[in-house]
This record gives C-alpha cells, sequence and structure tokens, in this order.
C-alpha cells in the first residue's frame, strides 16, 4: 500500500535516516537508543526499529511508523541487552512502506548474527548484488543496507573474522555510508572514506560507548561528544574496550553541507559548529546580499526560523511568527478528500492573518527543490493580506540530483535546472526571490571550503557515479568544475 504525502512532495530536499548504536553492560540500552531515535526522528518518519543482545542472543523489533507508534513500554520491557542498534529510516533506495526494508537488517555468520543500521546510500548496490547472487545468496529486501550486510557476512566467513569481514566490504562498496552494527557481544560503527553522511562517537557517565548520528542524540541520553567517527575508520566497542582502525584509506572530505541547511537538528553541533548559529549567519549573508524593504521577518518553520532571526537582525526588520505549523502532520496511510487535498500546505502551514495583513513580509526558507509547495505558500500569504512577498532561500539553487542518500528526484524535476532565478520567481508569484551564494553558505559553517559535497549546487560529485546510475536521473552533462 502507497501512503498518501500530505501537500505536494517538500520544496527541500527531503531526511536522510538515523542510527544510534550504544555498547553499556549494566544499563537498559533498549530505553537509551529509544530516547536516542526520539532525537533522531527529524532523520526518519516511515519506520523505526531496535536490535539489542546480552553477549549471546539477540532480539529485534523493527515496524513501519514513527518511534513512539513502534515501541511501547512492554516492547522495550522485553528487548533485554547490553548492547544494541537501533535506526529510523526515510527510504532512498527501495520501496518505503515495507516491513522487510525497514532496519536494523540482521544477517547470520555461521553460528552468529549481526544487526546492522545504515545512513547513506551505495551506488553500486545493483553491481553488488547480481555478484552475490551469482553464489546462491537469495534477499529478503530491496535495500542496499541488506546488499552491505551480507557483503560482510560472506567475507566474515572467507577471514574468519568480522572485522576482517567488515574491512573487505568497505573495499568493494562505493557511496555514502555512516552504519552501526552489532554481534551478540561488540558493537561496530564505520563510515565511507568520504564522510558524506555524519556518525559521532560519545561517552557516557559510566564509561560506556554512544554512537549516533548527531550530537542531539548525545545529549539526550546523557552522553558527553568525544569525536567524529572518522572518514575510512572502523570501530569496535566490546569487553576489551575501543578498538579503531583506518580499514580503508580516505578519500577526499565530503560532508554533505545540507546537514547544515536543513537535516540536521538546530541544537547539533557539525565541525566543531553549532547547527543553530550556522543558520543564523547563513540568514544575516542573505540579508546582506538581498536587502529588501518590508515590515517583517517570518521562518518556514522549523528550519527556517534560525535564518529568518538572523536575516532581521542583520537587516533591522522585525522578525516575528507568520505561520502556524501543525507538527503532528507528517506521512500518513488517510487520503483527505479532495476539498481537503485542494486545500495542499494548510494541512501544515496556516497563515496567521493578524501578524501579516497589510505588511510587506520578507519569507525565509531553507531551500526550493520543485517549486509547488513554495507557490501554495505565497499565494496563501497574499490571501491572508500580505501586500507582498518576498522569499529569501538560505542555500543556492538546486539543480542536480543527489546519489548519496537523499531524494532529490530527477535533474527534470528540479526547478532550478530548467528555469533561472527570475523564472522561478514568476513561478512562485513571489515580488522578489534570491538565493544563498555557495561561498557565503559555506562561510556561515565556519569552516574552509573543499570540505563538503555540494553536488546537488554545482554537480561536483565527489564520489564517482556509474553510468546506469546516472541513467535516468541526469538530464544534462555535468558541468566543467
Amino acid at each position: 500500500m502507497e501512503s498518501w504525502i500530505l501537500s505536494d512532495r517538500p520544496d527541500r530536499p527531503e531526511e536522510a535516516c538515523g542510527v544510534f548504536g550504544v555498547y553499556a553492560p549494566g544499563e537498559q540500552v533498549s530505553r537509551l537508543i529509544y530516547f536516542g531515535l526520539h532525537a533522531l526522528q527529524h532523520r526518519g518518519q516511515e519506520s523505526a526499529g531496535i536490535a539489542v543482545a546480552d553477549g549471546h542472543t539477540m532480539t529485534l523489533r523493527k515496524e513501519l511508523g514513527l518511534v513512539p507508534q513502534v515501541f511501547k513500554e512492554s516492547d522495550l520491557s522485553t528487548l533485554d541487552g547490553h548492547i544494541g542498534v537501533g535506526h529510523t529510516r526515510y527510504s532512498t533506495t527501495g520501496a518505503s512502506l515495507s516491513w522487510e526494508n525497514a532496519q536494523p537488517m540482521l544477517s547470520s555468520i555461521g553460528p552468529n548474527t549481526i544487526a546492522l543500521a545504515h545512513n547513506g546510500n551505495l551506488v553500486n548496490t545493483v553491481v553488488l548484488r547480481d555478484k552475490l547472487k551469482t553464489h546462491g545468496i537469495r534477499f529478503r529486501s530491496t535495500t542496499d543496507s541488506e546488499v552491505m550486510a551480507t557483503l560482510v557476512n560472506h567475507f566474515t566467513q572467507e577471514h574468519h573474522s568480522i572485522r576482517g569481514g567488515i574491512r573487505e566490504a568497505m573495499r568493494l562498496i562505493t557511496g555514502a555510508y555512516a552504519v552501526v552494527m552489532m554481534t551478540e557481544d561488540a558493537l561496530y560503527a564505520f563510515r565511507d572514506p568520504n564522510g558524506v553522511r555524519p556518525l559521532v562517537l560519545g561517552q557516557l557517565p559510566a564509561g560506556h560507548w554512544v554512537v549516533a548520528s548527531e550530537t542531539c542524540a548525545l545529549d539526550i541520553v546523557g552522553a558527553e561528544f568525544a569525536r567524529d567517527v572518522q572518514p575510512g575508520e572502523l570501530i569496535k566497542i566490546s569487553a576489551a574496550g575501543l578498538e579503531s582502525e583506518q580499514a580503508v584509506p580516505v578519500g577526499r572530505e565530503a560532508l554533505c553541507i545540507f546537514e547544515f541547511v536543513y537535516f540536521a537538528r538546530p541544537d547539533s553541533m557539525m565541525n566543531d559548529c553549532t547547527l543553530y548559529v550556522a543558520r543564523q549567519k547563513m540568514g544575516a549573508a542573505v540579508a546582506r546580499s538581498a536587502p529588501v524593504e518590508a515590515d517583517l521577518v517570518i521562518g518556514v518553520p522549523d528550519s527556517g526560523t534560525p535564518a529568518a532571526t538572523g536575516y532581521a537582525i542583520e537587516s533591522g526588520i522585525p522578525f516575528g511568527e507568520g505561520l502556524a505549523k501543525n507538527r503532528y502532520v507528517g506521512r500518513t496511510f488517510i487520503a483527505p478528500s479532495e476539498a481537503l487535498r485542494q486545500q495542499g500546505i494548510r494541512l501544515k502551514l496556516n497563515p496567521m492573518r493578524h501578524a501579516i495583513e497589510g505588511k510587506r513580509i520578507v519569507v525565509v526558507d531553507d531551500s526550493i527543490v520543485r517549486g509547488n509547495t513554495t507557490r501554495k505558500l505565497v499565494a496563501l500569504l497574499r490571501e491572508s493580506g500580505a501586500t507582498e512577498v518576498h522569499m529569501r532561500i538560505t542555500s543556492p539553487p538546486v539543480k542536480w540530483p543527489c546519489f548519496y542518500g537523499i531524494d532529490t528526484d530527477t535533474q527534470e524535476q528540479l526547478i532550478a535546472s530548467q528555469k533561472t532565478v527570475e523564472e522561478i520567481r514568476e513561478h512562485i508569484g513571489a515580488d522578489s526571490l534570491a538565493f544563498l551564494s555557495i561561498d557565503d553558505m559555506v562561510a556561515s559553517t565556519g569552516t574552509e571550503p573543499g570540505r563538503y559535497c555540494m553536488a546537488c549546487f554545482n554537480g561536483d560529485y565527489p564520489i564517482e557515479i556509474p553510468e546506469a546510475v546516472r541513467e535516468g536521473k541526469m538530464a544534462f552533462e555535468k558541468p566543467a568544475c
């Protein structure tokens, strides 16, 4: 059964996934993982799963839905163990609404079992799947995560070592991956050599270890941030302590810059920068580069709010709340009536007429991908009495599809790959439209250029994309870099 997504597909890239792992003897790790996944819910809302082990046996629960829908108190009580991994999913490969595609993925290695949770996207999945099928291996799901787990399984049997199996699998897989994995007695974490997707290491007060997609998930369980899991690094945590090795050589550094623009929670930190501060700086930068006379600055909640405050402070235009958001509306199996469907964006956002009527409004948002939702938003603001609507976007135009774990559709569906800024302005019906430049976006992160993947903005893909994968998603040739 396909879900109906409220309103049109959003004008920002869809989320990645969230992963969480913990090794904590004496702790009820299922509860730690539950709250860690709750902190990472923004990274995926389609399914959630937790696997735990007690040194001898492994128990798994995963299901479609949000974290609080999947796990009840009784579930956590039955997930007994001191090692665990968890996952909250947004699909970028494989059918979204399938129990088999929910994670963690289980795979048997002789008498042992592994549970693997993955954030990212492999670009050579089809080739690897076909090779494994020649060995008589059958697959239960359509995800690249199962391919990865199966590879680890296959090479572990060859090397008689799980670390050897992971190491060999990392040498073969290509793409973006931040992975937490466990056996009955150890926790593992590894990251692609380019570091496209984030992965951090934290320590609990008792000295036990936690691995997560973002630092906000460490905060909620009381863990202190220790460091990033490095690109190409493989970590094992067991009764022997934490062991680390450089499993594959480091490649070109390429953390996805959309983590700063939109994906990560504003209270998380990356590259020694709080995301809230980075987004405020982005808003201030677009205020300097694209000033306009107006009466009120509003943000599109929630991601546009920090940037809107930055714009307001820099411009001197008052900041206000102009859009009310229903935070309990996400994906749903219940399709509304045609009349409700035509309401579109009102199901998620509703303008506050008393704040907007008779005013010239600056609306700050993080991105425009397809343009349809932004067009509806501008129309709603005008219907609510705004005399002028000026859109300010705190990222450059999205012109190129992502192959590394973010759902940005085909290039033909990206409005900026088809239209100029002025044509986009006409399409969405705004009085003016401006995007943040690449240089200002990078400067707002507080780090030097060259450390990020910005392929969706400039077409410069740090990991080579096979032609078979590019086919159907790319409408134009890659620009000269």
